[in-house]
This record gives C-alpha cells, sequence and structure tokens, in this order.
C-alpha cells in the first residue's frame, strides 16, 4: 500500500497538453510553488512550447516531452525519482508519473477507460459548479483560489531580434486549431481599418501553417504581418509591446494573458468560462466574448469528464454545417468591446 510522502522535495507534472491548456497550468505551478516552497519542481512540455519556460518561472523546470518519440520518454524517467507527481487532464500520463518513481500521484478523478486511472492514488474529482481549467489544474496542488497572476512572476524569454511595428499597435491572430474558430475573414480587414481611425497600426499575427489565411483576410496585404515568421519568445515580444490583442479561443490568447496585453479573446465552439480568466488571472484585462444562446455548444464533456454545466462544442468540421456561434459575433460588439479595452489600456499609461 502506497502512502503519501510526508516530506515532499521533488515535484512532477506529467502532461501533454496544447498550447493553451498547458498556459492554464500557471495556477498550477504558482500553487505548488506556495505550497512547497523549496521543492524541486518539474514539468514535462511539448517540445514547441519549452522555450517559454527557459527564465523558470515559478523555479520550474521543464522537459521536452513527445509520447511518440522514445528518447523523450527515456529523459523524463531518467529526471526521476519525485515525491509527488501531478497529471492535469489525460490520466494516460499518470503511467509516465509512476515509471518515472513518482511515490505519490494525483490526478482528476473519473478519466476513461479506466486503465488511465489506475497508477492514481489521489483522485480530485471535478467540480460540480462551473469552473475555469486553470483554476481546476490548481486544485491538484492544493490551491485555495486566493492566488493571483503577477507578470512579475514570469521573466520574458529571450527571444531573437525581429523589427517591431511602430508604437501603439494592436496584435490581430486569425487563426485557431480548427476553422470551426475562425471569425469572418471580412470582418477582420473592416476591424483593422477601424483601428486605423482610431490611431493605431493593424498588425497581423499567425503560425506557420496559417500564413494563407492572412491572405484571405487581407489579399492586398494593407497592414504589416508577422505571419509564420516568430518563434513563441518572439511572438511573447509582439504581444507585450501590443495596447491589445484581438484573437478566437486560441493558444495565443493565453499567451496575451502571460505578457499582461490586455486580450480580446472571441470565443465560438469553446466555453468561455472555462477558458477565460477565473480566479488566478482576475486582475487580467481579457474579455471573452461569446454568445451564450447557441443551442448546438451542447456537449457536457471536458477531458473525457462529464459535468452538467460544461456547455461546449467538439464537434469537427464534418460535423458542422455552418459556424453560427462565430458568425454571430458581430463587428459591432468587437468593435465595442475592443473600444473598452484600448480606453482601459489608455487609462493604465
Amino acid at each position: 500500500m502506497r502512502r503519501r510522502p510526508a516530506q515532499i522535495h521533488r515535484i512532477l507534472i506529467a502532461h501533454h497538453l496544447l498550447l493553451g491548456d498547458t498556459l492554464m497550468l500557471t495556477a498550477l505551478l504558482a500553487a505548488l510553488r506556495q505550497r512547497y516552497p523549496s521543492a524541486r519542481l518539474v514539468m514535462t512540455c511539448p517540445q514547441a512550447i519549452t522555450p517559454l519556460y527557459s527564465t523558470h518561472p515559478y523555479g520550474v523546470e521543464v522537459i521536452g516531452f513527445n509520447p511518440r518519440q522514445a528518447d523523450t520518454v527515456q529523459a523524463v524517467l531518467r529526471s526521476g525519482p519525485y515525491d509527488l507527481g501531478i497529471v492535469p487532464g489525460d490520466n494516460r500520463h499518470a503511467w509516465l508519473a509512476l515509471a518515472a518513481g513518482c511515490r505519490w500521484i494525483v490526478a482528476h478523478a473519473d478519466d476513461t477507460p479506466a486503465w488511465k486511472n489506475w497508477p492514481v492514488d489521489e483522485a480530485i474529482p471535478f467540480p460540480d459548479t462551473p469552473t475555469a481549467w486553470g483554476d481546476m489544474a490548481a486544485q491538484l496542488g492544493g490551491g485555495d483560489g486566493s492566488l493571483r497572476y503577477r507578470p512579475s512572476d514570469w521573466p520574458a524569454p529571450a527571444a531573437k531580434p525581429f523589427a517591431q511595428p511602430r508604437q501603439p499597435y494592436v496584435v490581430l491572430h486569425p487563426g485557431a486549431s480548427t476553422p470551426l474558430k475562425y471569425w469572418p475573414s471580412d470582418r477582420w480587414i473592416q476591424l483593422a481599418a477601424w483601428l486605423v481611425e482610431q490611431g493605431y497600426q493593424p498588425v497581423w499575427s499567425a503560425g506557420a501553417k496559417e500564413t494563407a489565411l492572412i491572405d484571405t483576410v487581407d489579399p492586398q496585404g494593407l497592414y504589416p504581418s508577422f505571419a509564420g515568421q516568430l518563434d513563441l519568445a518572439q511572438l511573447w515580444q509582439l504581444l507585450a509591446g501590443a495596447a491589445a490583442l484581438i484573437c478566437p479561443d486560441t493558444g495565443v490568447a493565453h499567451l496575451g494573458r502571460l505578457t499582461n496585453t490586455p486580450t480580446l479573446a472571441l470565443f465560438g465552439p469553446g466555453n468561455a468560462l472555462i477558458s477565460g480568466t477565473g480566479q488566478f488571472w482576475a486582475d487580467s484585462t481579457f474579455v471573452a466574448l461569446t454568445e451564450t444562446d447557441i443551442s448546438c455548444r451542447n456537449q457536457t464533456v471536458l477531458f473525457r469528464r462529464n459535468k452538467d454545466w460544461i456547455r461546449r462544442c467538439g464537434r469537427n468540421t464534418a460535423q458542422c454545417a455552418s459556424v453560427q456561434c462565430m458568425d454571430s459575433l458581430d463587428l459591432v460588439r468587437v468593435k465595442i468591446q475592443l473600444s473598452r479595452i484600448l480606453q482601459i489600456e489608455k487609462s493604465n499609461e
């Protein structure tokens, strides 16, 4: 029978989440650092994301990890043993924590299939009331909701020089993980023109695989574009200097919270509460714009756990004929919210 160690000196967070879900684990890092101030804190992390952690926020060390690459798995196993293992999201990584020598493993309860849960020593149920994912993750580390993000807790990663736009500028990032999260192209270019009228330089941002999307929204190349040109550390720098960021519900929205950039996130299929500020980012200027009256945002599952309060849509493009949820976010509403954000930014200068 395993017992929770009386003293915790080494902690492993084992996961392989996407950018946004990984960055929302910041609340978990803060909770663990508060509870175990002198412990060594190690986290597995998709390799592309590791540069963001080069300054060791909350004292965390990251190990680039891909479950399909044996050398990265071996690197995690060699890093052990650990007193405590934390597994957020997918409990299959509880087996990785066990193999790395974690003496006690904490994870959310009720993952499926059941074999994922077998190595878990302490299962924390999903809350019965609406809760942001960051706050749910923090509960695995004993977080009580009292902590708040401070930009000083995450020093900016070193970035290669690039030609930053003239200030003041606003970053427009149209891309997302699925076309179902895309905002209509004609509204992006209209929003950019409106920003010029307000005295701001609009600049485009997009990942390396999304450059065609910028060609679609701005076919004449009217505004500067950094599409496919920046790594994550450089994107951090771009966002940090911006008056505001506007983007769909995607990982870049959560990066904007880390850089303390006033952000307007457009939510369609996703749940604006689950991916919103929650308690940890309550002090951030982050507006989640969504249409609540969407009948097809009716799926109640998150990380394969079912709760009645969860309202989201995980359908693919073959299952969704028209993206009503994104179409409902009209240009007028976006301008109103962005105006408020920019006014807040001006008042803080």
